[in-house]
């Protein structure tokens, strides 16, 4: 199961902000935060961006730091630890399947896929854990 030590993330301020946002967005079955929590994380974190209330269409809460400054990213890195820290959840830990994909490679992007394939022969067994189909077994995808 993937976690996250929350004080020792080894990740960049600005990565860990996005990444723990969208677990705190996501249609997870499987984490160790509440519901709750997930959404006030988000809303704090929203609003040091907005000056309007979060959205509630799932499709629209997406934190874009891009207008955010350096204070703003610490403020919301600071608020994350705070409140898991204050749930005693020390260690973010989620299960998540593997997913379909979704997109279809263009025509054009076919010769450098197949290019990549010939330089990189063997597929790394991370990305595709085992007893999941390969990603080239579709080859559009």
């Amino acid at each position: 199961m993937p976690s996250l030590d929350i004080q020792n993330p080894e990740m960049p301020d600005l990565q860990f902000v996005l990444f723990v946002s969208a677990l705190c967005t996501a249609d997870l079955k499987t984490i160790n935060v509440s519901q709750e929590l997930r959404q006030t994380i988000f809303d704090r974190c929203w609003a040091f961006l907005h000056t309007e209330a979060p959205p509630t269409n799932p499709k629209e809460r997406v934190l874009d730091l891009r207008g955010g400054t350096e204070l703003t990213l610490d403020a919301c890195a600071s608020t994350i630890r705070s409140l898991l820290l204050e749930a005693n959840i020390a260690t973010l830990m989620w299960d998540h399947p593997v997913s379909d994909t979704r997109m279809n490679s263009t025509p054009e992007a076919l010769p450098l896929i197949d290019r990549l394939g010939q330089l990189y022969p063997d597929r790394p067994t991370v990305v595709d854990p085992p007893g999941h189909p390969p990603r080239d077994s579709n080859p559009t995808s």
